[in-house]
C-alpha cells in the first residue's frame, strides 16, 4: 500500500535497470551452468559456486528499480500485517468449532438430499429395486 502522504509515482524503467535485470538473469543461468560444469569437483565447491553466483544475482536485482519496488512492497506488507487484530485463542477455537459444525450439518444435508433423489429416481420413477 502506498504512503498516503505522497502521491503515486509511476516509474519508468531505465536502460540501466534493464541492464541490471539482464545481468541478474545471466548470473542465475551462469550459477546453474557452473554447478553442472563443475560436476567432477567436490560437492561443496559446486554448491559454493552456485550460492555465490545466486547471491550476486540477487544483489544485482535488488539494486534495480523493480528490486527496490519489491523491497518496498515487502515493507508495506509487513506494516499492514502489524495492523491486523488477531483473534484470541478462545475466539479462534470458537470459530473453528462453528466451521466444523457447519461442515457436519452441510454433509448431512447433502447426504439426505442425495439419498432422497436416489430413492425418487431409482425406486419410484424407474422402479429399479436393489
Amino acid at each position: 500500500m502506498a504512503n498516503p502522504t505522497s502521491p503515486p509515482v509511476e516509474t519508468v524503467s531505465t536502460g540501466a535497470d534493464k541492464a541490471k535485470l539482464a545481468v541478474a538473469g545471466v548470473l542465475v543461468v551462469g550459477a546453474v551452468v557452473a554447478f553442472y560444469a563443475l560436476g567432477q569437483q567436490d560437492l561443496w565447491l559446486r554448491v559454493a559456486a552456485l550460492l555465490v553466483l545466486m547471491i550476486v544475482a540477487a544483489a544485482t536485482f535488488f539494486t534495480s528499480e523493480p528490486g527496490k519496488q519489491l523491497i518496498a512492497y515487502g515493507q508495506d506488507s509487513i506494516r499492514e500485517v502489524k495492523k491486523v487484530v488477531w483473534p484470541t485463542r478462545k475466539e479462534a477455537l470458537q470459530m473453528t468449532g462453528y466451521v466444523f459444525a457447519f461442515v457436519v450439518v452441510m454433509a448431512l444435508f447433502l447426504w439426505l438430499t442425495d439419498k432422497t433423489l436416489e430413492w425418487l429416481l431409482y425406486d419410484l420413477v424407474l422402479g429399479w429395486k436393489r
